[in-house]
């Protein structure tokens, strides 16, 4: 089935790209939101985008990156269509894991004193800078898969 941008991308492609841009700009609408005083929504939107985005990596993206990407490591790592997928993978690991733990620290008691973090901003807007930039290496991954050079 034809996607719906012109390229050879599969129409789940196109819509898993879509759904993280919106994600990514609901994250800035989430920080607009603090900024208004509206923490209760702020909380609510920016846990459920790191909690909705576990599912999609864990159905979409990990087999994609298995199939795809896995094969031709580490000799063809200096590929951008291989590399750039692997900076992403790794990216996302941290900006995912760090989601959760700025939910955790932020909303619940459950991690220890020492090891919960003062400077919520600091944690948050790195949050959001790293997630605008997997959205950013995605993008390129698409662009690299579906308009020009194809899978590895």
């Amino acid at each position: 089935m034809a996607g719906l941008f012109p390229s050879d991308a599969p129409l789940l492609a196109d819509l898993v790209a879509l759904v993280e841009i919106a994600m990514a700009a609901m994250l800035v609408v989430g920080a607009v939101l603090v900024r208004l005083g509206h923490v209760r929504a702020h909380r609510y939107l920016q846990s459920s985008i790191i909690l909705v985005n576990i599912p999609i990596v864990l159905y979409w993206m990990v087999p994609a990156y298995l199939q795809l990407i896995v094969p031709y490591l580490p000799g063809e790592l200096e590929q951008p269509v291989v590399l750039v997928p692997t900076l992403m993978l790794i990216a996302g690991a941290a900006a995912e894991a760090l989601g959760i733990y700025i939910i955790l620290v932020a909303g619940t008691t459950w991690i220890p004193e020492r090891f919960r973090f003062r400077r919520y901003k600091l944690w948050m807007r790195t949050e959001l800078a790293l997630w605008w930039g997997i959205v950013l290496a995605g993008l390129t991954t698409y662009y690299l898969f579906f308009v020009t050079v194809g899978y590895p």
